[in-house]
């Protein structure tokens, strides 16, 4: 009877087995590779060997074994140190490592590994090269700059790991997952601050404000021939912080590109695809607000690059270009760190009167750029009834178009914002970020420009009208005139794909009065109508210029709701307030 139970959960794991397998089975081939980073590798026999390199990577090592490989680091170095920096949301110790030699007041590349904690080349490309570092006779490296290094940043996500994660990357064997355990994606989180992870990873960012943060990802997506892609925000064009963009885009990519393509490596800037699945439409690149990584770093003048390894070249490849980006990025802060100072200190005094906060696609290319893909064809699938791509392994260079985006909206960015006292948790969110605010400390009676809507849930169109407001002791003034100037606006405006309001916040608030009824309101409207001559010649002049007014008898209506005396208490206000300049 045993037996005959534990047969079905044998056939299943089987099935399960096979099915996993399967999914790496119809990769495209991997190309043959040999290159000169491969002498970075220490021999399987070696003491300091990583789980990486005895497993000729296709392992990658747990949490604990991590831990424990820096632990070792530690107690074998002066120049390594293990600190913790926070917890996850399952209770796990989040850990970074600080190489330094004595002396202070140099610059500081911070590294982030595993935010996507299934695409986890990093962690392994870290290890080697802390160790290199603290016994391998590479402390030269730490001469004129510090490395800040988080090996592991979505660490449940990482334990959750599996042999079905990822399976249209190659290797290593165990991936963990994408999301963390609240079901966030970390890479979205830096505006809300939802997670704890992102949370003290900003608090990080504060506290070393470094000269460069590497955020260390693997891609999705089509076959190519680069191995080692990278992005800068808003791809370099499309950057708010415009002169370490431009450093960014010049001097440091100059150095990464060589340095990699001296190592046998073929970098390139991400490709980012209109659509995937006709790569012949060409690629996009657009501004990014700051939710992401790279977007919050642009917003508070940290030069920020995003490492997206190609998910189809084989687990050594990708952990051995990592290392030489690395190493390189050392290497290049540690020449060019007054330059970088400067530029951090020229964006951050830079006081610009709008925010660019919506856009779309340009249907003109911006440029041509020559991409190095791989040819491809299509074949009729059975599974899906119609015609499917098949990547074809042959390198082919072709002419690709590149799309840019226009912009769609912008706000005016007032003198400063004001908040109620009483609105501690917006006021506690910005703390968080670090944006600067001075606390009132006397009730004050002003005139400020306030934000009303039918509900919570609007997000364009939204007018502001001045009005004469009394705010309590302890609210607070957040003025544009402060380094962090876009990331308050970002947060602040209410028309922001990255504010309060577009979080989510105030998704249930509602106006203190519901709206007047058809059969009081044309009665109304008829009576103002009569008794205001004024209002009758505007009302009769906006229906001229706008047929869409005219034609829709409750606009007509809202037309003379919003010039009567119910209005204001129609209308929820935004509990953020402007000051006009």
């Amino acid at each position: 009877m045993l037996k005959n139970l534990r047969r079905p959960a044998i056939s299943l794991l089987f099935l399960f087995t096979c099915t996993a397998a399967s999914a790496n089975d119809v990769l495209p081939a991997a190309p043959a590779w040999k290159g000169k980073s491969e002498r970075l590798i220490a021999p399987a026999t070696d003491r300091w060997a990583t789980v990486a390199e005895k497993s000729d990577f296709r392992e990658s090592p747990s949490y604990a074994d991590a831990m424990a490989y820096l632990r070792a680091l530690d107690a074998a170095s002066d120049l390594i140190s293990l600190h913790s920096f926070g917890k996850s949301h399952q209770g796990r110790e989040l850990f970074y490592v600080h190489a330094k030699k004595p002396g202070a007041g140099k610059p500081v590349v911070m590294v982030q590994a595993g935010i996507h904690a299934g695409e986890i080349d990093g962690k392994d490309a870290g290890l080697m090269l802390l160790r290199d570092i603290a016994v391998r006779g590479r402390a030269d490296l730490l001469d004129k700059v510090d490395l800040v290094f988080i090996p592991i940043l979505n660490v449940d996500a990482h334990e959750n790991a599996s042999a079905l994660g990822r399976p249209h990357q190659r290797g290593p064997l165990m991936k963990g997952s994408r999301t963390s355990a609240q079901g966030l994606d970390l890479n979205r989180d830096y505006a809300r601050l939802q997670s704890p992870e992102i949370a003290a990873v900003v608090k990080l960012l504060q506290a070393f404000d470094p000269a460069l943060y590497v955020d260390l990802h693997v891609s999705d997506g089509i076959d190519y021939q680069y191995d080692v892609t990278y992005a800068f925000p808003g791809w370099g064009t499309y950057a708010r912080s415009r002169v370490t963009a431009d450093w960014l885009m010049t001097a440091y990519s100059a150095d990464v590109d060589a340095a990699l393509t001296a190592q046998g490596h073929v970098p390139a800037v991400y490709p980012s695809w209109v659509d995937e699945n006709t790569p012949e439409r060409g690629l996009r690149i657009s501004a990014e607000g700051p939710r992401y990584s790279t977007g919050y770093g642009d917003f508070v003048g940290i030069p920020t690059v995003l490492v997206e390894n190609h998910t189809m070249k084989p687990y050594k490849r990708r952990v051995l270009g990592t290392y030489v980006f690395l190493e390189q990025s050392l290497k290049t802060v540690g020449r060019e760190g007054a330059r970088i100072a400067q530029a951090k200190a020229q964006d951050r005094a830079a006081r610009p009167g709008q925010l660019m906060v919506r856009w779309e696609r340009e249907s003109a290319p911006l440029m041509t750029r020559q991409f190095k893909g791989v040819r491809y064809e299509s074949y009729a699938s059975p599974a899906s009834g119609t015609r499917e791509l098949r990547w074809t392994g042959e390198p082919v260079t072709v002419a690709m178009p590149v799309f840019g985006v226009r912009s769609m909206h912008e706000v005016r960015l007032p003198r400063a914002w004001w908040i109620a006292a009483h609105d501690q948790d917006l006021i506690a969110a910005l703390r968080a970020h670090g944006i600067r605010m001075e606390v009132l400390g006397e009730a004050r009676t002003m005139n400020l420009e306030a934000t009303r809507m039918a509900s919570g849930k609007e997000r364009t169109g939204l007018p502001r009208a001045l009005k004469q407001m009394t705010l309590p002791a302890g609210s607070v003034r957040v003025p544009a005139d402060q380094p962090f100037h876009l990331l308050a606006a970002a947060l602040l405006e209410p028309e922001s794909d990255d504010s309060f309001l577009a979080h989510g916040r105030f998704d249930t608030a509602l106006p203190l009065e519901s709206r007047l009824a058809r059969h009081l309101l044309a009665p109304l409207a008829d009576r103002m109508m009569e008794e205001s001559p004024e209002l009758r010649t505007q009302f009769q002049a906006a229906l001229a210029q706008d047929a869409a007014l005219a034609a829709d008898p409750q606009a007509r209506l809202r037309w003379w709701l919003a010039r009567s005396p119910y209005a204001e208490r129609a209308q929820w206000t935004y509990p953020v307030y402007a000051e006009p300049r």
